[in-house]
């Protein structure tokens, strides 16, 4: 598959000295480019940038940042150190607002250090890192096991259509939207999959269809503004995108325009799924209206790729996210299976589940 986000040692089988590495998702589809850092400035800027993003991505890169940066740390005793992470995971912090699985995954790091008996700054950077590659360890299990799930949902000849990327370039592994279409490949099974553009960054056209023509998978991008022809024409039979922040009701923040597909899908009655691992579900939230929207750089609809395609002193409004009603939303494909109406009820029971498990 996909090594979006990794942990890059020095020395092979020695956990430290390291660094993140993670792909350049701002040159795809023209070149295929890995960075390595350690420093937060750049991990912070990568984020801000969408040079790695998709949530369940982010989380995974921010917390083998945050050792990364902190494998350097001057400390010389264990409250020492405790500050300069909780420092530098504050920062990190900043660099996106929407995605709860970035706050979700600095502060499992940030806790595992807190619960730790262990007083040598040393043993604490490790253990530090070691969390962060748990972390990526377990998404690309999480993002596996919503394939298996959400597969169930398909039958061959099935058009499926998705917004923005959701796939392995948004995770640490196979994705999450994306993860049922991996899994149906590798079965054989005959599928069609419709990716809109998304626009302004056009992460459908310049990601989802990169990695899925990658692994061979029929593709077809459309417009944004074509998906309503298309669903009308009957080529789509199931919609299924990403998430970044699942309020307790079952509300779910995705790229801009996901609430707009939800809405053409209830009116040509065509099921619209959710796929996201349990990270992405922020019970605190009570509903989307809480969820925090991200304003981006108006330049990106003023002069998206270098281009001037509006004038250049024009005002623009540019969320990077909106909010999909629950009542829009047929399931959640988890790692746990498919959640469905209530989602008050059904996502309660999941977390209890998991909050059990974990005791």
């Amino acid at each position: 598959m996909i090594d979006t986000v990794r942990w890059k040692e020095k020395n092979p089988g020695n956990l430290l000295p390291g660094k993140l590495r993670i792909i350049d998702q701002t040159r795809l589809p023209e070149e295929l480019i890995y960075l390595e850092t350690d420093t937060d400035t750049e991990i912070y800027d990568y984020i801000k940038r969408l040079v790695v993003r998709g949530a369940p991505a982010i989380g995974c890169a921010a917390a083998l940042g945050l050792g990364a940066v902190l494998q350097h740390s001057k400390a010389k005793t264990r409250e020492e150190f405790l500050k300069d992470t909780r420092k530098v995971s504050d920062f990190l912090a900043e660099s996106r607002p929407t995605a709860v699985n970035l706050f979700w995954a600095l502060n499992r790091c940030i806790n595992k250090l807190n619960n730790s008996t262990e007083t040598r700054v040393e043993l604490l950077k490790e253990i530090l890192v070691q969390e962060g590659i748990n972390i990526l360890n377990e998404d690309i299990s999480m993002c596996k096991a919503i394939g298996d799930h959400g597969v169930k949902l398909l039958k061959g000849g099935f058009g499926i259509l998705t917004h923005c990327n959701a796939g392995a370039l948004a995770t640490g592994d196979y994705g999450t939207a994306l993860s049922p279409v991996y899994a149906a490949h590798s079965v054989g099974m005959d599928l069609k999959v419709y990716s809109d553009e998304t626009r302004p960054l056009l992460q459908g056209s310049r990601l989802t269809a990169w990695e899925l023509k990658k692994a061979g998978i029929n593709v077809v991008t459309i417009c944004d503004n074509m998906a309503a022809q298309v669903m009308k024409e009957g080529k789509i039979n199931i919609v299924i995108t990403g998430a970044d922040r699942i309020a307790a009701n079952g509300d779910s923040a995705n790229k801009i325009g996901t609430y707009g597909v939800a809405i053409l899908a209830k009116y040509h009655n065509i099921p619209f799924y959710i796929a996201a691992p349990y990270s992405t579900i922020d019970i605190d939230i009570k509903t989307g209206v809480e969820i925090p929207i991200e304003q981006r750089n108006p330049d990106e609809i003023r002069k998206g790729f270098g281009k001037l395609t509006a004038p250049k002193d024009i005002n623009v409004y540019n969320p990077a996210f909106d909010v999909t009603p629950n009542e829009l939303i047929n399931g959640i494909i988890t790692e746990s299976g498919i959640l469905y109406p209530p989602f008050g009820e059904s996502i309660k029971n999941m977390i209890l589940s998991k909050n059990h498990k974990c005791k």
